[in-house]
């Protein structure tokens, strides 16, 4: 059973950080195409950072370019997500993907991927 489980979301003032890990069970992380998404309240979801297959490409979202960085632990079959001065802006539940096809032609499109985690909260508020 191919599985993906988000931790690390949280309340965090403005400027804070958090770093979220996406846990992978039932096949290799590092043979496909990973991607971090978000969705806000009322709007739609959207591509944060996505990591071609063995990491040979990582992409950023325009609005998190210089302040989140996304890694891949192939020890712990895990990736993360690490975000630095975080904005109210940032708030929204962040999911990790997978594309189990490993064909992806627009990597910051969550359609273009297949296997979802159940998505971890993120607050930013003072």
């Amino acid at each position: 059973q191919l599985q993906l489980v988000e931790s690390g979301g949280g309340l965090v003032q403005p400027g804070g950080s958090l770093r979220l890990s996406c846990a992978a069970s039932g096949f290799t992380l590092d043979d496909y195409p990973i991607g971090w998404f978000r969705q806000a309240p009322g709007k739609e979801r959207e591509g944060v950072s996505t990591s071609s297959v063995s990491g040979g490409t990582t992409i950023y979202t325009d609005s998190v370019k210089g302040r989140f960085t996304m890694s891949r632990d192939n020890a712990m079959n895990t990736v993360h997500l690490q975000m630095n001065s975080l904005k109210p802006e940032d708030t929204a539940v962040y999911y990790c993907a997978a594309a189990h096809s490993r064909l992806v032609s627009s990597p910051l499109g969550w359609w273009e991927y297949d296997v979802w985690g159940q998505g971890t909260q993120v607050t930013v508020s003072s």
